[in-house]
């Protein structure tokens, strides 16, 4: 890689970038433990926000259903950066404290570029699906 960090990056150095971003996150409710949770990828991401959109009679529909918990087994990993949640876990995550998920979320949003103007977004142009416990998303 050059010393010269005024040139543009190219190919291989963009590839060989290791840009997403890890942070540890202490958690008040579970005895100031921490968790690290880790950034989404770009395919990742829309992955994530694809799942929460679901089209009914050519209509977009929000399906908000445990997307918290979903959002935390996705983010949350070990310290070699694996999760440590799996999709079966997410039904059992969404029975812990709400407030607990959301100092997870707020990190997982900020380290996946996910912005409240995205989410805003996604509810705008979706009607709440029937399903929903929810009328608020956590991506």
């Amino acid at each position: 890689m050059s010393d010269d960090h005024t040139l543009p990056l190219t190919r291989e150095e963009i590839f060989g970038m290791e840009d997403i971003l890890v942070e540890e996150v202490t958690i008040p409710m579970w005895h100031n433990r921490r968790v690290l949770v880790c950034g989404l990828s770009a395919a990742a991401k829309n992955q994530y926000q694809q799942s929460l959109v679901e089209m009914k009679g050519g209509t977009q529909k929000l399906r908000l259903e445990n997307s918290t918990a979903k959002l935390v087994a996705l983010t949350v990993v070990n310290k070699d950066r694996q999760r440590i949640f799996t999709e079966r876990d997410i039904e059992k995550l969404g029975t812990k404290s709400s407030a607990a998920l959301e100092l997870i979320v707020e990190a997982a949003n900020r380290l996946s570029g996910m912005t409240k103007k995205e989410v805003e977004d996604l509810v705008k142009n979706s009607e709440p699906s029937q399903s929903d416990d929810s009328s608020s998303v956590s991506p």
